[in-house]
C-alpha cells in the first residue's frame, strides 16, 4: 500500500514510523510545510508545500494516488483536508471538517454534550456578545475562559493560572468574541487532568493507555503554557485514577461518537482524544481533540503492538470491532528538549548536538532542520525523547539521561515522570476524594 501522511512534527514522525513498520506499507508519502529529517528518511516522496492550501494537498494526492491518508495537525483537519482528499477519491483515517468541530469549536462540543444528555460538562455558558459576561462570571466565582476556535494551545485561560481577577478574564473573553464570534465561560474544575485517546470508526471506540501531559514550561507546573513539555504513562492505570474514571471517560467518548453521527449525519473517523479531569465526584470533560496529541502520541504509539495500517483501514471501513488492538504493559516517559527562552523568547537557528541514545529510548524530530549534517533548532519544541521500561522510575531515568546528552542552548523539564511529582497528584486526589 501507499500511504499519505500530512504534517511534519514529532507526532507525524512517530506516526510515519509506525505506518512504515507495517508489512502492508510499501510506500510512505509525505506532504509537509518543512523537512523533518526523521520523517524524510522514511518517505519515498516528501513534498514541502503549504499546509493551509487544501487544493495543493488534494493535487499532491491526485498525482501520487495513495490508498489512504492520515492527517496529523489539528488546523489542517479543521481546514478540511479530509474533505479535499475525499474529492479526489482518497479516504482518510482522520475526521472531516464537520466532525472536527469537536476540536475546532469549544461551543459545539459543550452544546453537543448538553443536547444529547451526555454527562461530563462543567457549568458553562456560550456568549456571542458582551452582555451578561460579568454576571455569569460572578455567579460561578472562579472561571475558565475558552476562545471558541483553534489557537495553538493559547485559547484557554484559567483563573489563578493565567489571570487573577474576574475583570481580567472578562477582558480576554471580549477579545475572544471579537476573534471567534463567541466565547465559552466555564466553572473552574479542581482535580487531576489526564488524556485518553481513542481509535474511533464512527461507532466503535478503542482506548489507548491513559497519559498525563505537562503543558507548563517550567518545573513544578509553573510558567506559560506550551504545546506540551512531556508526558508519562504507567503499565496499568495512572496511580491517581480509579478504573471507574477510565470507564466514565470511555463511555463519554462512545456517546459523543454516537451523538456526532446523529447530529451531523456522518461518522467520526480517526482519533478522538479526550482531555479529562478526575474531580471529587467523577470525571468531567475539559475538551476533545480530533487527532493524536503531541507528546501523547509518543507514549501511546511506542506501546502499540498492533499494526497501525490495519487499525487505520478498520477505522475507514467501520470495522474496529473486528480487530484486537494491543498495547504493551509497560511505563513510558516522554521529555521534550526545547530552545532556551521557549516559549516566550526562544533562541532561533542555534545548533544542537545529539548525544548517545540509551537503550530503551527513541528520539523523534520536531521543529529542527538539517544543514551540512548539523541540526538547527527553530523557535518551537525541538526533539522528543520517549523511554519505555517496566517501571515509571526506570523510564524516567532513561528519558532524563537522553535529554541530558543533548548539547546546545536548550532546556527541558527534569521533573516529568518523577516520583515526587506523581506523589503530589496521588496526595491531591486522596485529599479531594477522601
Amino acid at each position: 500500500m501507499k500511504i499519505l501522511l500530512v504534517g511534519n512534527g514529532a507526532r507525524e514522525h512517530i506516526i510515519g514510523e509506525k505506518l512504515k513498520a507495517s508489512s502492508k506499507c510499501d510506500e510512505l508519502i509525505v506532504f509537509a510545510n518543512k523537512v523533518n529529517p526523521g520523517l524524510a528518511a522514511l518517505a519515498s516522496v516528501y513534498h514541502v508545500g503549504d499546509l493551509t492550501d487544501m487544493d495543493a494537498i488534494s493535487a499532491f494526492a491526485k498525482e501520487n494516488q495513495p490508498d489512504f491518508a492520515v492527517i496529523g495537525p489539528d488546523n489542517v483537519i479543521a481546514d478540511g483536508a479530509v474533505d479535499a482528499l475525499e474529492q479526489v477519491g482518497v479516504k482518510s483515517a482522520s475526521p472531516s471538517q464537520e466532525c472536527a468541530q469537536l476540536e475546532s469549536s469549544k461551543a459545539f462540543t459543550r452544546d453537543l454534550l448538553n443536547k444529547y444528555d451526555i454527562p461530563g460538562n462543567p457549568l458553562f455558558k456560550v456568549f456571542t456578545d458582551e452582555e451578561g459576561l460579568m454576571d455569569y462570571a460572578e455567579e460561578l466565582g472562579t472561571i475558565v475562559v475558552k476562545a471558541d476556535g483553534l489557537h495553538g494551545g493559547k485559547g484557554v485561560q484559567v483563573q489563578g493560572d493565567h489571570f487573577d481577577t474576574l475583570e481580567a478574564g472578562i477582558e480576554f473573553a471580549k477579545e475572544a468574541i471579537k476573534t471567534d464570534g463567541r466565547v465559552v465561560i466555564e466553572e473552574k474544575l479542581i482535580g487531576q487532568e489526564f488524556s485518553l485517546m481513542s481509535f474511533v470508526d464512527g461507532e466503535n471506540v478503542v482506548d489507548m493507555p491513559a497519559i498525563q501531559d505537562h503543558k507548563r514550561a517550567y518545573e513544578g507546573d509553573k510558567g506559560p503554557n506550551t504545546g506540551g513539555m512531556g508526558t508519562y504513562s504507567y503499565a496499568e492505570n495512572l496511580p491517581f485514577l480509579k478504573e471507574s474514571d477510565l470507564s466514565a471517560a470511555h463511555e463519554m467518548t462512545v456517546r459523543v461518537a454516537a451523538a456526532i453521527k446523529e447530529e451531523l449525519g456522518e461518522p467520526f473517523v480517526g482519533i478522538m482524544y479526550g482531555g479529562f479531569i478526575a474531580v471529587k465526584n467523577g470525571v468531567r470533560l475539559i475538551e476533545y481533540n480530533a487527532r493524536f496529541g503531541d507528546p501523547e502520541a509518543m507514549n501511546a504509539l511506542t506501546l502499540l503492538k498492533s499494526d497501525l495500517v490495519d487499525i487505520c483501514m478498520a477505522q475507514i471501513e467501520g470495522a474496529l470491532d473486528q480487530l484486537t488492538i494491543e498495547f504493551e504493559k509497560k511505563a513510558t516517559v516522554c521529555k521534550y528538549v526545547v530552545p532556551e527562552g521557549y516559549p516566550a523568547s526562544p533562541v532561533k537557528g542555534e545548533h544542537v548536538e545529539l548525544g548517545e541514545l540509551p537503550e530503551g529510548v527513541d528520539m523523534y524530530y520536531a521543529s529542527v532542520s538539517e544543514e551540512d549534517g548539523k541540526l538547527l533548532m527553530s523557535t518551537s519544541r525541538a526533539l522528543a525523547f520517549v523511554a519505555k521500561a517496566d517501571t515509571i522510575e526506570e523510564a524516567e531515568k532513561l528519558a532524563q539521561t537522553a535529554v541530558e546528552n543533548v548539547k546546545g542552548p536548550v532546556f527541558f523539564r527534569k521533573d516529568i515522570g518523577t516520583q515526587e511529582l506523581i506523589q503530589k497528584r496521588i496526595d491531591m486526589m486522596q485529599e479531594l476524594r477522601g
